[in-house]
């Protein structure tokens, strides 16, 4: 799909000579740079809900088994 996108002239500039640098396009860059923020935005969504599981805990079922017991010994 194509779009157009209105970058500052200074942006525009510095791809271009990076892209140039690195002997590929400027439409390169922005794809891999959007697929890194989109992919690290997926990161911070995980790391956030795998935080909010360990403060709030998991249901597993069971009993809960008093410290005592769970330490005695035969």
């Amino acid at each position: 799909m194509k779009t157009t996108i209105d970058l500052p002239d200074e942006l525009l500039h510095r791809a271009q000579e990076v892209a140039a640098r690195r002997l590929t396009t400027v439409e390169a860059l922005v794809r891999i740079g959007l697929d890194r923020v989109l992919r690290s935005d997926d990161v911070d969504l995980n790391d956030r809900s795998a935080l909010d599981r360990l403060q709030t805990g998991l249901a597993l079922g069971g009993q809960s088994l008093p410290r005592e017991t769970a330490h005695e010994r035969d």
